[in-house]
């Protein structure tokens, strides 16, 4: 992401970038609320009303990102949207996979803020829903 950050925004280096319109469209009209539209930081006690979240994290910061959407979930019941790179490698995918999400596969590569190419990686959204997921360890592999 930094290589394509500073080929596409080389004057303002930036982990904030726009989510693409059509994406963010569909959930605000959903009445999905996004907490963090200008910045990189959440406090999870100013959303207790809300039981809808759009969340589009930095994504130099995905793990605490997940870790406060996991717990916002929990104690709250929230249903909550995060857009992410899909790097199904990660712990924090596999702590998602755990918890128990829907997950939805972007075809193609998604172009963020004003730029004019695509990013480097492709995107998937996870969707915490719910109280009808319990934590699971069934896709984990026996030994």
């Amino acid at each position: 992401m930094k290589k394509y950050i500073q080929k596409n925004n080389k004057e303002n280096y930036s982990n904030h970038w726009s989510t693409p319109k059509e994406i963010y469209n569909k959930y605000i009209e959903n009445g999905y609320v996004d907490p963090n539209p200008l910045n990189s930081i959440i406090d999870p006690n100013t959303y207790d009303n809300d039981n809808k979240l759009f969340i589009n994290p930095p994504y130099s910061n995905i793990k605490d990102f997940v870790k406060m959407a996991i717990r916002l979930h929990k104690k709250y019941n929230k249903e909550i949207i995060l857009l992410v790179p899909s790097r199904t490698d990660t712990k924090w995918f596999h702590e998602l996979l755990d918890y128990g999400i829907e997950i939805e596969f972007i075809k193609g590569r998604l172009k963020f803020g004003e730029s004019k190419q695509s990013a480097p990686f492709p995107s998937i959204i996870i969707k915490i829903k719910g109280n009808k997921y319990e934590r699971t360890n069934d896709h984990k592999s026996k030994k």
